[in-house]
């Protein structure tokens, strides 16, 4: 097992011309400086990011009332980060970017929700009866005894979010300018 991934991080990132590389590079920066923008904590991309939220408790939830309720978060942060080991193996450099960059911005998300959880603010969707529906980090920080932590907490998810959209573009720009991406 260690001897196939010691080939797999051997092997050379696909090849990516320097235009390529920089409209991609473009693109990152002007959606974190998008995301930056957003007070209210929800971008666009974040519709698609609640489909698999909600996905994930229906998924998760055949294991159990517990798994059902983190479910959402789980696969919500697992669908990406998926994507983004089958690209790492394919050594597939602009689409394993692009996965781990939306891997983060998930955590944004999550962000939100988790800072609403005490105040409750936020409108819940469900794909239940919205009479049962409840809020997800509530129930979550509630159970585990850190509700009155929920924005503290949520700062910090929210900070490693950046912080790994920061490192996803600083890692894809040094394999453009420390030549370690093979050009085509």
């Amino acid at each position: 097992m260690i001897g196939h991934l010691n080939e797999i991080v051997e092997r050379d990132w696909q090849s990516v011309s320097r235009w390529a590389l920089g409209a991609w590079l473009v693109f990152y920066g002007l959606f974190l400086i998008y995301a930056f923008s957003q007070d209210h904590g929800f971008l666009f991309i974040d519709s698609a990011n609640l489909v698999v939220h909600e996905a994930g408790h229906l998924l998760f939830g055949w294991l159990g009332p517990t798994l059902g309720l983190w479910g959402g978060t789980i696969l919500q942060w697992l669908v990406p980060l998926l994507l983004a080991a089958y690209f790492f193996v394919q050594r597939q450099t602009i689409a394993f970017a692009f996965c781990m960059f939306f891997f983060f911005e998930n955590w944004l998300y999550t962000a939100t929700y988790m800072a609403d959880a005490r105040s409750m603010s936020l409108p819940l969707v469900t794909v239940g009866d919205p009479d049962f529906a409840e809020h997800d980090w509530h129930a979550m920080f509630s159970s585990l005894g850190v509700l009155q932590y929920d924005t503290r907490i949520a700062w910090t998810i929210r900070l490693l979010g950046w912080c790994g959209m920061f490192a996803t573009v600083l890692w894809l720009a040094s394999q453009t300018f420390l030549g370690r991406v093979n050009r085509p």
